[in-house]
């Protein structure tokens, strides 16, 4: 008889197993799909190319999985972003030497070719000022347009004081600012 006891305390042991692990996998899809959109916009930001965003956010929740860390997370937000931002940065040098094309996604659906035409130039142009611009004071500018992190969130993702992101902020503000109007200055001026 306790040969047989023993079998059946085995079957509930796996059985509870499978239903704690079922159980994880839920919570897990449930993480997935809070913030997989938060968690690329993260990564966008850095390298602005959808693909390789999509493939860091891929990347940064089969870290989670493999390592278990999603139970263990204090802030989910800030940790996701922070292994993003990394993440990403890491990936920069291996994909800088590819020409970043604007993605058809960016561009309306009801555009005309014209209208579409003018938005990519804008577009790149924007990006180009903002790439201009230091990395010290691209990279606050590029996490608080991605998901409108705040100073805190932005202070603690790159580890430095909140007033440090605050001033970098007004600072990069005020830069393509700048060069936007004389941009736009120089373009009334031709039309005079």
């Amino acid at each position: 008889m306790t040969g047989h006891s023993e079998r059946i305390g085995l079957g509930e042991t796996s059985l509870a197993d499978e239903q704690e692990a079922a159980c994880c996998q839920e919570q897990f899809a449930a993480l997935v799909a809070r913030q997989s959109r938060f968690v690329f916009r993260v990564a966008y930001a850095v390298l602005r190319n959808s693909h390789d965003a999509e493939d860091v956010a891929q990347e940064v929740f089969l870290k989670l999985y493999r390592l278990r860390r999603w139970h263990k997370m204090d802030d989910e937000r800030a940790y996701l972003s922070r292994m993003a931002w990394r993440l990403a940065v890491d990936r920069i040098p291996k994909i800088h030497s590819v020409n970043q094309t604007l993605d058809a996604e960016s561009a309306s659906a009801e555009a005309t070719p014209e209208q579409a035409a003018v938005h990519a130039n804008w577009s790149a142009f924007l990006h180009q000022l903002i790439d201009a611009l230091p990395e010290d004071l691209r990279q606050p500018l590029a996490l608080s347009a991605a998901d409108s992190l705040n100073s805190s969130e932005i202070a603690r993702l790159l580890g430095i004081p909140e007033g440090t992101v605050r001033t970098r902020l007004m600072k990069a503000r005020e830069i393509l600012k700048q060069k936007l109007s004389r941009v736009m200055g120089g373009s009334n001026a031709r039309r005079s």
